[in-house]
């Protein structure tokens, strides 16, 4: 079995050959310089991870694995775009960097490049690959649909929101396992049991995103703090602190949410004042803690020795506790 550190290393040194760059090079530089960045490279680890509880020559699900970091940062590049985003992982985002344009075709060119690794896996498997992955990337449209009209609305419901950040955060990750686990031959009410499994484990992420936007560390997420507040962002601390505020503060809340011309960190500090007083850090928690045991439920369906499974069990628990 390998450790999250190892598959971590393996994807790393594939990444490094560069071999999803093509001519032109000013094409696929805003590509290569995004991948660079970093990240935790969660989906591709995840995908190894699946197939490691099955088989354990992982080199025959890498490139698939990679072709998911692929389409994950393209999906980066065009976010980055409609958020107006300034930083991402701690660098400036692409459109910052270059402009617009550039950000929109070369994620264009990533999404293309990351269904050509993808697309690598043995024969047997190929179209249920294919069908799933074309299911995930619609998912992930609609979600992205779905936040931005959320935006021009004045109140959202949490089943609304939940419902959400599943299309838009949750079913890449899930996806991303069920992907690793269909290509290692795993039965197929097992990889649909790991997609359920890694759907609670991309809501906990998403939540996690939320809480860290408003109570993270700028030098370890990697993003400037309070941005979804600035943008109005329908995120679960707002959704809740609508709910749960005293009328007073609900008033005070909405009133900074319509508001048109605003000093950020003025706002940044009032929201989050309200949030406090609201005990939304203790409302997330509960929420978070409520889908990690889901996860841990689901993991315990999957029917390979325990030993097997200590790696979801692992991420399980660097996914609960994250700051960045």
């Amino acid at each position: 079995m390998y450790t999250i550190k190892e598959l971590q290393e393996v994807i790393k040194a594939e990444l490094d050959k560069h071999e999803y760059v093509e001519e032109p090079l000013s094409l696929f530089e805003p590509v290569k310089y995004i991948m660079e960045d970093g990240g935790k490279r969660l989906r591709p680890v995840l995908t190894l991870m699946a197939y490691n509880l099955y088989r354990d020559d992982i080199e025959k699900a890498l490139k698939s694995a990679i072709g998911i970091e692929i389409f994950h940062n393209y999906t980066l590049l065009h976010d980055d775009v409609m958020d107006n985003a300034e930083l991402r992982r701690g660098r400036l985002t692409v459109h910052r960097k270059w402009n617009n344009n550039v950000a929109i075709l070369s994620g264009d060119a990533a999404a293309v490049t990351a269904y050509k690794y993808i697309e690598t896996c043995e024969d047997a498997y190929l179209r249920r690959v294919i069908d799933g992955f074309n299911q995930v990337a619609m998912d992930v449209c609609k979600g992205q649909q779905y936040d931005m009209e959320f935006e021009t609305r004045d109140q959202v419901s949490e089943e609304e929101y939940l419902q959400m950040i599943y299309l838009k955060t949750a079913v890449l990750i899930a996806g991303s396992i069920r992907q690793g686990a269909l290509i290692a031959g795993a039965p197929e009410h097992e990889y649909k049991e790991l997609y359920d499994f890694g759907g609670f484990l991309g809501l906990v992420f998403q939540l996690q995103d939320d809480f860290l936007d408003v109570y993270g560390n700028v030098a370890e997420f990697g993003k400037k703090i309070g941005g979804d507040i600035v943008s109005n962002k329908k995120t679960y601390l707002l959704i809740k602190a609508l709910e749960l505020a005293t009328e007073s503060d609900r008033q005070l809340l909405l009133e900074w949410c319509r508001k048109e011309h605003f000093d950020p960190q003025e706002k940044i500090a009032k929201v989050t004042e309200i949030y406090n007083r609201t005990g939304i850090k203790e409302v997330v928690a509960e929420k978070v803690d409520e889908y990690l045991e889901k996860s841990r439920l689901a993991l315990k369906k999957i029917e390979v020795p325990e030993d097997r499974k200590i790696r979801f069990y692992e991420m399980i628990e660097s996914i609960g506790k994250r700051k960045k």
